[in-house]
């Protein structure tokens, strides 16, 4: 096991992360120069041959110790992420149980690698597909959900016999750097799993040098999307393959025959966990007129029960915004809609980081709020006419992530969800829901390819043809 703090000399540099919440530190991180993120891809390559040669039950053996040592850590966990990013502790814990869940399920996944035997036209010819590691894989990950997106960046590919190298996010490096503690507790060879943690001021550069290392083969990235324009257009210059997990706008439409008690928990929970900082949160609400003001009524009384405070004291259902710039942010989205005619029914003014649930009703697709990821504590409800016109409003945006309908008619729902241009759409289920075995990822704006189960097998794995002649070849020269 490896991180950028014992590849060389430990570094000179360090940077820090400061509470959002109190401003005071919540961790001290090593801030790696280009060569010290060089050193960990060498690091990686330098593994490689002996971990993509150990046999798929050793590795799966392996990924189980990973997730019962990263178990081991809850406390360490909850702390780093309150600290680092106000996250409360029901987050804190529910990241480190899908966490530890994808581990396992990619320890099912080490003798799931298969090939096939492909009949051939040649006489004597055995042609087969078989699947190799793809070789070094640099996962970058994001904050709001780090321990989650951490471990999903490099539980399949370890599966698959790479090794990896973390890129730590600058807003959770404490937290990111525990994944990796965890794995060499559970005693992974030394260059198997690296970290590279850097100061904001060196993530360009630093990035830029870890996707142009030639051992690096393929990348995943979950993030924003105009950073994940960066990463593919600088990945395209070395033709590596980039899986990218984006922005979202998710969609959450309410029929007019629909259950409105059940629409309005899942609308509460999608739009609201974690303040609303998760890829999948519900964004828009998009309310068929006919149930309109009922759904909104009843909706209102559910928010207002959604209290926020300081996470760390454990008493409300919502925690701190990551910083002040995400607040003004939504802010700034809210007074637009606002000053364009939409309706205030929940929300008020924030303290610091700790924002209140805000709904805003009436708003149309001319407003900022309809289109522009908020990626905070906000929800817009817009009024459909119709199940044709809400369909087209939930596919008007440039992200395809995560979506869910609501009817009491499952046939409808099914023909709703097939006409939603995203990845993901759940029937009668909130926006937000995740599951280790599941192909996860998004269309359009939201990115391409596939975390997850079998899926994330293609991503990190190398597909090749290999024949065996078994008779003496007959060739026309």
């Amino acid at each position: 096991m490896s991180d950028t703090a014992n590849l060389s000399a430990k570094p000179a540099a360090t940077f820090q992360r400061l509470n959002p919440l109190t401003g005071e530190v919540a961790s001290e991180a090593p801030a790696a120069t280009v060569d010290q993120a060089n050193a960990a891809v060498d690091a990686a390559a330098a593994a490689l041959p002996g971990w993509s040669a150990i046999g798929p039950n050793a590795r799966r053996g392996m990924l189980n110790k990973a997730a019962t040592a990263l178990e081991a850590k809850v406390d360490a966990f909850v702390e780093a992420m309150q600290n680092e990013i106000g996250a409360t502790e029901g987050w804190a814990r529910f990241n480190l149980m899908l966490a530890a869940s994808m581990l396992r399920e990619a320890a099912a996944l080490t003798t799931q690698i298969g090939g096939e035997v492909i009949p051939s036209d040649k006489p004597g010819c055995l042609a087969m597909a078989l699947r190799e590691p793809a070789g070094v894989i640099l996962g970058i990950a994001p904050w709001n959900a780090p321990i989650i997106l951490g471990v999903r960046a490099i539980a399949v590919p370890l599966a698959c016999g790479n090794t990896v190298v973390l890129k730590a996010s600058e807003i959770c490096p404490r937290t990111h750097g525990l994944i990796v503690e965890a794995f060499a507790d559970a005693g992974f060879p030394e260059g198997v799993v690296n970290v590279v943690s850097n100061a904001p001021a060196d993530a360009g550069v630093v990035v830029g040098a870890l996707i142009d290392h030639p051992a690096v083969r393929r990348i995943n990235f979950t993030g924003s999307t105009a950073v994940g324009k960066i990463v593919a257009r600088r990945a395209a210059e070395h033709l590596k393959p980039v899986l990218l997990e984006l922005g979202g706008k998710a969609p959450l439409i309410v029929l007019d025959d629909a259950d409105l008690d059940e629409a309005v928990k899942a609308a509460a929970f999608g739009a609201f966990m974690n303040q609303g900082q998760i890829c999948m949160s519900t964004e828009r609400i998009i309310v068929v007129e006919a149930v309109a003001d009922v759904f909104v009524d009843r909706f209102k009384t559910k928010v207002g029960t959604l209290a926020v405070g300081d996470p760390r004291l454990g008493n409300t259902p919502l925690g701190a915004v990551v910083d002040l710039k995400s607040v003004h942010h939504v802010e700034e989205l809210v007074a637009d809609a606002i000053a364009a005619g939409a309706v205030s029914v929940t929300g008020g003014p924030s303290n610091g980081v700790l924002m209140p649930a805000t709904v805003v009703d009436k708003v149309t697709s001319s407003m900022r709020l309809f289109i522009e990821e908020s990626f905070g504590p906000v929800v817009a409800v817009i009024r459909a006419r119709d199940e044709a016109h809400a369909v087209e409003l939930a596919n008007d945006t440039e992200y395809g992530l995560s979506a869910s309908v609501f009817t009491r008619d499952i046939a409808r729902g099914l023909k709703v969800a097939k006409l939603i241009k995203s990845g993901i759409c759940h029937v009668n289920g909130p926006t937000v829901h995740d599951e280790a075995q599941m192909p996860f990822g998004g269309t359009k704006g939201s990115g391409y390819g596939r975390f997850g189960g079998k899926a994330g097998i293609d991503s990190f794995t190398e597909l090749r043809w290999i024949t065996i002649e078994t008779q003496p070849g007959h060739f026309p020269i």
